[in-house]
């Protein structure tokens, strides 16, 4: 479980495929220390094990799935991520509930400068619509942030100049793909009408 609070961007040393899979390595100065193998950690939002740790570095193996997934796939050499740890017992919840388990990676429609603030536009696919709602929560690359418009066929947030300065938002360009990761609560009330909803 993680919050949606960013505590460092890291960079991409390399993506690589193996003979067991894929494997992904980042730098990670200021939290791999306190890292141990085992441990989870949210990459621009989407939750995956320490498979080895040393110095500075982090390397995680990929899934399938999460390659088909995510925007992981596109990371290359320098790319920025966005990294928060696993949330710990006890811990102040300045975000939402997030899980780590990414819904899809869809296209940044627009990043607008508006003043001291960005208007972010992201494409919002069909099968996922039913779950944004004006002034609810969703995660983008991991980060926490408050819906505030719902269109047709998009969805709209504003990036105050501290998130853009400490997340990987202050590099997105419209086409780049964002991992986006729907509100827990919509879901859990999803399905509980759809259990109780009366049968034809």
């Amino acid at each position: 479980m993680f919050t949606g609070l960013v505590e460092e961007v890291g960079t991409v040393l390399w993506v690589r495929a193996t003979e067991g899979g894929t494997q992904l390595q980042i730098a990670a100065p200021g939290i791999a220390q306190d890292i141990r193998i085992g441990d989870s950690v949210a990459v621009n939002g989407c939750c995956l094990t320490v498979t080895a740790s040393r110095r500075e570095q982090l390397t995680f193996d990929l899934l399938e799935e999460t390659l088909d997934r995510t925007n992981l796939r596109t990371l290359g050499r320098d790319t920025p991520v966005n990294l928060e740890r696993a949330l710990a017992a006890g811990a102040r919840l300045g975000g939402h509930f997030v899980q780590g388990h990414i819904d899809c990676a869809v296209r940044a429609l627009a990043c607008e400068e508006r003043g001291a603030d960005h208007r972010l536009e992201i494409e919002l696919p069909p099968d996922f619509a039913h779950y944004v709602a004006d002034k609810g929560s969703v995660a983008i690359n991991g980060i926490s942030l408050t819906v505030a418009e719902v269109l047709p066929e998009s969805f709209a947030v504003w990036i105050i100049p501290h998130t853009r300065r400490h997340t990987n938002l202050r590099a997105i360009a419209p086409d780049d793909r964002l991992n986006v990761e729907f509100d827990l609560l919509a879901k859990y009330v999803e399905r509980m009408l759809t259990r109780f909803a009366p049968q034809d």
